[in-house]
């Protein structure tokens, strides 16, 4: 027999899965809808999103951090360099590496797209109470949590 907490604990993962995959398609319906960068993935944007808030990262530094495997991360940078929004350019210590930057191109779509997604988003908020904001602002720190581990 499965015990109260479990029960609850998987209906809360199920229910947590649902709005957070919603809330996730309807960011997307936002960008595609006006027209932002359409042909890039989510894995494309969040690839371009955090090589825009370093400096500079080898690929399998931003394989890692995202969480993919290498050949995946290799598409993803092939796919940003030809569109030019990334460039590589030699590690300085290590010549077997690369180091991959942002170009003022992937910058520019990297605003942009934030632009939309976080105003979307205040309009959203807006519209809940005092109460229910305050109650997303405790969880935020649990969500990232989530998203880390």
């Amino acid at each position: 027999m499965t015990p109260p907490q479990s029960r609850s604990d998987a209906a809360l993962a199920t229910s947590l899965r649902i709005s957070v995959s919603r809330l996730a398609r309807r960011l997307r319906a936002e960008r595609r809808a006006r027209g932002l960068q359409p042909e890039l993935s989510d894995t494309q944007l969040a690839a371009l999103a955090l090589l825009e808030t370093h400096a500079a990262m080898t690929p399998g530094e931003l394989a890692d951090h995202e969480k993919v495997q290498p050949p995946s991360i290799t598409r993803v940078i092939s796919s940003l360099e030809e569109r030019g929004l990334i460039h590589r350019m030699p590690h300085p210590s290590d010549r077997r590496q690369v180091l991959l930057t942002v170009t003022d191109q992937g910058r520019d779509v990297v605003r942009k797209v934030r632009q939309l997604r976080e105003a979307w988003l205040a309009q959203r908020l807006a519209e809940l109470s005092p109460a229910e904001r305050a109650v997303l602002r405790e969880a935020l720190p649990i969500l990232e949590k989530l998203s880390q581990s």
